[in-house]
């Protein structure tokens, strides 16, 4: 069996070399054959020129480096093609993704699981990040079409058949936790003590989050699309029984002086849906954009690996020219 395990990379420069001693350290004890496959994603230290120390150090170490920063869903699905494995794992270069687990991963995987998936706990994140994530996953696994796990991250072990799956999935808005989920296939979650992050700061900001979560949201589904004609519909009916509330009162009490700060409300809030419903529209037709201009999602600036149909293709071409001879 052949193991990968695929690590994104972005200005890592400070602990990349650590994880790779971590890893291998751990899966020396592993009985079959690894590979590690590094995607630097744009990175503007020196973490490209370390990884190329280590590619020429370790002969089962490969790493691809992108043109420019495309983002870790590029980075995951670059990893993810280049990755020969029969089973591939996927985990940050921060450590926050202990490299001891790999082997559970793997037992688990041999007990005929195709994802292997490890949950972290919310022990000692901050009491808001907390009740702020699972607002968020309450509230979007009753909108989106496949279910979302509080704490289950990219951190997970894919079996060969899932990994092909998610290739087949071309989109170039990707979403991968809802890709995951949506490939389905047997699966198993095991929990673990969230890590401390060893060195550096997290890449991900509250707008990055944000757009990350909105992301989750319109990639599954359309219904905020659908709650837009809800929400007229609602504005409508609200809209006739003012009017008639408003003639009952004319006919009953005589005509009075229009207020103008209930229509002054009245418009400021029906603009404000409008603009809402817009933004959304504009999200879903910007999402098409994209879609049907087909670019690649990340471009190579420099590798020492192929992806593994091309090797694949030139080993038979190497035994056919053996073959000849």
């Amino acid at each position: 069996m052949l193991l990968s395990i695929v690590v994104p990379c972005f200005n890592e420069e400070e602990i990349i070399g650590r994880f790779h001693d971590h890893v291998t350290k751990e899966l020396s004890r592993f009985e079959g054959e690894f590979e590690i496959v590094y995607v630097d994603d744009g990175s503007r230290d020196r973490t490209l020129t370390l990884l190329q120390g280590i590619a020429d150090a370790d002969p089962r170490a490969r790493y691809v480096s992108f043109s420019r920063n495309f983002g870790k869903e590029a980075a995951m699905l670059a990893g993810l093609q280049h990755a020969a494995g029969d089973a591939v794992v996927i985990m940050d270069a921060d450590l926050q993704h202990p490299p001891e687990l790999v082997h559970r991963m793997v037992a688990l995987h041999a007990e005929g699981y195709d994802q292997v998936i490890a949950r972290r706990t919310r022990t000692g994140d901050r009491v808001t990040r907390t009740l702020t994530a699972r607002a968020y996953y309450w509230a979007i696994n009753r909108l989106v079409d496949v279910e979302l796990v509080d704490g289950v991250g990219d951190f997970r072990l894919l079996s060969r058949r899932t990994v092909d799956a998610i290739l087949e999935l071309t989109e170039y808005n990707r979403f991968s936790k809802g890709l995951f989920a949506w490939v389905g296939f047997r699966t198993t979650t095991f929990e673990y003590e969230n890590a401390v992050r060893e060195q550096g700061r997290s890449k991900w900001t509250f707008g990055k989050l944000l757009n990350y979560g909105l992301d989750g949201l319109l990639s599954f589904n359309d219904k905020p699309l659908r709650a837009a004609v809800y929400l007229g519909m609602v504005l409508v009916a609200v809209a006739f029984a003012y009017a008639a509330w408003i003639v009952g009162v004319a006919l009953a009490n005589g005509v009075e002086t229009p207020g103008y700060v209930t229509l002054l409300v009245t418009v400021t809030a029906l603009a404000g849906v409008q603009m809402v419903m817009l933004g959304l529209v504009g999200e879903y037709v910007g999402r098409i954009y994209y879609e049907v201009k087909r670019r690649p999602h990340y471009l190579v600036r420099a590798t020492n690996a192929t992806v593994p149909g091309q090797r694949r293709r030139s080993a038979a071409a190497r035994d056919e020219e053996l073959l000849r001879r």
